[in-house]
């Protein structure tokens, strides 16, 4: 048996000019190794390794590369090479390629495909740009439900070769509108004299054409499938959309929430790619944003500078009064956004999530205010006598019962706030880990000091 060429092995061949030898070792390799090797090797090789790759394993390769990659080949292999590659790529990932690229190019491109597959892009085109419609391919298996199960066998032998998917059929009327899916399982089990009409139970799920994309992920998600039908709005059937597809929009749609939840807008771009210029540009608002919010705590602060000068001691917990507060507001926010991205709850629930809240809150903010009271207790009775004062033990509840309040507000604002802006329609991510932080900053000053002034009052105060 031949061992499986190596990278070195292929470098070195390209080093030798032994393309005939290359291009042979090529075959042997799988899609996914192809394009590890083409992200491993500079620019020159990588066109070498594509143009000698054989039509079918290069149009598979390529709908997987990367988009850099994927302009880099538009760019500098001939017309020819590129337009059988779009030809034989499959709809939904050409059109997923055009929408990344200018205008002029497309119109090019556009031109280069066969007059069939040319009339498809320009329809999938035509939808929206966050919709359904964009992800689908016309490629599926229909059939009919007085068929017999031999009948349909036959025809996926003469036209399943052209399908996105096998693994689910679909049974459409005169009309081309949708009656029900088939599981291919099914079909292989069922006698070949059994009408398709006896397999059938008339439900089924099916996505929308103008659907929004993230919808469309819930739907996979409920029900467990490698592909749903997508309709309009009088039940035809205009093509499917397959998992593969749906992963990268989650993927997308997670990244983009993790940017932002760390203070920042979504980049667009892979982050080597993205100019500084954008870069700082999409973050500097944020911090811009949250500098502003900052500089509130400083007048907070300035108005209670007469209780500061009284009980400098004060100013020493000021730090750690924040910070927890900050912290628990972050918990919260990032466990309430990630819940609703996975549809756990809906908005009508969130007097429930607001009692769960309260009630954790009010648990982590007694163990933070014993371990902060305990913390000045120790100090003052063992480590560091006379450290705080005559006064250490009401300095203790003073921070104890703070902590109890500030991460009791915390929790609460982290976990309604992203609530609240998916009310009004906007993106809870907005509501930024950071952002919540600042919020609950400003916030814990007044409390701390409110705290205090209650407790120390007619010593300290």
């Amino acid at each position: 048996m031949n061992q499986h060429p190596t990278l070195e092995h292929i470098t070195s061949l390209i080093q030798e000019g032994e393309f005939f030898k290359l291009k042979e070792a090529l075959k042997r390799f799988e899609p996914s190794e192809v394009v590890e090797l083409l992200e491993e090797e500079e620019e020159r090789e990588q066109l070498i390794i594509f143009r000698l790759l054989p039509l079918q394993l290069a149009t598979e390769v390529f709908e997987y590369l990367s988009l850099d990659i994927q302009k880099h080949f538009l760019a500098n292999l001939s017309q020819d090479k590129m337009s059988d590659i779009l030809n034989e790529m499959s709809p939904d990932d050409r059109t997923a390629l055009l929408e990344f690229l200018p205008d002029d190019l497309v119109r090019e491109l556009i031109q280069r495909l066969s007059e069939p597959e040319r009339k498809i892009t320009l329809e999938l085109l035509g939808y929206p740009e966050s919709s359904v419609g964009r992800l689908m391919t016309p490629n599926y298996i229909a059939i009919r439900e007085h068929w017999t199960v031999q009948q349909v066998l036959d025809y996926i032998r003469r036209h399943g070769g052209q399908s996105e998917t096998l693994n689910v059929l679909y049974v459409t009327d005169e009309r081309g509108r949708l009656i029900d899916d088939v599981i291919i399982r099914d079909l292989l089990l069922a006698d070949p004299k059994t009408p398709v009409s006896e397999l059938l139970n008339r439900r089924f799920v099916a996505l929308n054409t103008m659907q929004d994309q993230e919808d469309a992920i819930d739907d996979f998600r409920r029900n467990d499938r490698v592909a749903l039908p997508v309709i309009n709005s009088e039940g035809v059937l205009f093509g499917i959309v397959t998992i593969d597809d749906i992963l990268n929009i989650r993927e997308e749609e997670d990244t983009e929430d993790i940017q932002k939840l760390g203070g920042s807008e979504a980049l667009d771009e892979p982050y080597l790619d993205i100019s500084i210029f954008r870069m700082v540009k999409k973050r500097g608002g944020w911090l811009v944003i949250l500098l502003l919010g900052e500089m509130l705590t400083t007048s907070a602060m300035h108005h209670f500078e007469d209780d500061l000068q009284k009980a400098a001691v004060l100013a020493l917990f000021i730090p750690l009064i924040i910070s927890a507060g900050g912290n628990a507001g972050s918990q919260a926010t990032t466990l309430i956004i990630r819940a609703l991205s996975l549809g756990e709850f809906r908005l009508g629930d969130w007097w429930l999530i607001m009692r769960r809240e309260l009630l954790a809150g009010l648990m982590l903010g007694a163990v933070l205010g014993v371990v902060g009271s305990m913390r000045i207790i120790l100090w003052a009775k063992y480590i560091n006598p006379g450290y705080f004062g005559p006064y250490w033990a009401l300095i203790a509840v003073t921070v104890g019962v703070s902590l109890l309040f500030i991460v009791l507000w915390g929790a609460l604002s982290g976990a309604m706030l992203p609530l609240l802006l998916k009310r009004v329609g906007l993106d809870p991510a907005t509501s930024s880990a950071p952002f919540v932080a600042t919020l609950v900053d400003v916030t814990g000053l007044i409390i701390y000091f409110t705290v205090a002034t209650m407790v120390l009052r007619g010593t300290l105060l």
